[in-house]
């Protein structure tokens, strides 16, 4: 009987190094996987707070976290079922889906930089409502709008991910795949939450009674850069635009066997850093980002152009007053 025990805890032992094992190549995997769709997780960062703006302080929080269980949904309930499905049904598909992906990343960084550079004259910031029944329906709308961008950057993070894992079974893709949805919607709604009531912090130290004129002084430095913050976050979150979709389309031609444009932009990068004394790897890395914020440009604007020459739909008109319903 000692020796049946003994050979149970063995296999018990034997099964429990197994699981850590298991769990260890998983956090392994989706450290990797999550490090190669960082740029678009800092654009997903950077998208974010412009939609948690035009609230009272109190439903700030509120609204971050419904945004935040509709992108647990989206990554969980939809896109993690449906990568996983790609991944064994028509693994083929998975490259163009990131191209495409990609492509509308460009487009987005696209037509954000041209309207930041040659702003339309009739665009108009949307009006905040005060009665309750349309504050309640402009948070509705606001949250929808930000769960359905934020489908499209979790549908790529997911994507990317996918192809950054080395061929496993259906559980461990499915387990890097959650991992990453987790702690990237985590991280992601956590620094959305921490910049959009820094500013409240900010406040709180510049007005709480017995405030020291430092501390006055370092909470109004505090609510005073958070407009700027948001500014270079908005700047940011279209830069990641470009050269992501600009990066995701180099790679998916490599795929393709279409690479010397990623080969000639690695050899300018590896010239460059062997011309400098310090910072080589970064240097590269610029290299590569800056070449692939060129391609996602293009790729934008080849996009709008195509967008353009479309025929637009018009609205049909008011007859009472002649012009065009809201």
């Amino acid at each position: 009987m000692a020796t049946g025990l003994l050979a149970l805890l063995d296999d018990v032992a034997t099964l429990a190094k197994a699981a850590a094992a298991s769990v260890d190549d998983v956090a392994a995997m989706a450290g990797k996987a999550g490090a190669k769709a960082a740029g678009v997780v800092i654009d997903d960062a950077a998208v974010t707070p412009r939609y948690v703006t035009g609230f009272s302080p109190a439903r700030e929080l509120p609204v971050i976290w419904r945004i935040a269980l509709g992108s647990l949904r989206n990554k969980l309930l939809i896109l993690l079922p449906a990568a996983l499905a790609l991944s064994f049904f028509a693994p083929w598909a998975i490259t163009p889906l990131l191209m495409l992906g990609g492509a509308y990343l460009s487009f987005e960084g696209a037509e954000k930089l041209h309207e930041a550079l040659f702003p339309h004259a009739e665009a108009k910031a949307e009006a905040v409502p005060v009665a309750p029944g349309e504050v309640a329906a402009f948070e509705d709308r606001k949250v929808s709008d930000a769960v359905r961008t934020d489908f499209i950057l979790s549908a790529e993070i997911m994507a990317i991910t996918l192809a950054a894992i080395p061929p496993s079974g259906f559980w461990t893709q499915a387990a890097v795949l959650a991992v990453v949805g987790v702690g990237i919607t985590v991280a992601v709604y956590g620094a959305v939450a921490l910049i959009v009531k820094a500013d409240d912090f900010g406040l709180h130290l510049a007005t709480r009674p017995g405030a020291s004129a430092a501390g006055r002084r370092l909470g109004c430095a505090i609510a005073g850069a958070m407009p700027k913050l948001l500014r270079l976050l908005g700047w940011v979150g279209t830069a990641a635009m470009i050269w992501v979709g600009g990066g995701i389309i180099l790679h998916g031609l490599e795929e393709y066997g279409i690479g010397a444009p990623s080969h000639l932009l690695h050899d300018w990068g590896v010239a460059l850093a062997g011309m400098l004394p310090a910072g080589g790897p970064v240097a590269e890395w610029l290299v590569h980002a800056a070449g692939s914020a060129v391609v996602g440009l293009l790729v934008g604007a080849v996009v709008i152009g195509v967008l353009r020459l479309l025929p637009r739909r018009h609205a049909p008109a008011d007859a009472s007053v002649g012009r065009p319903l809201p």
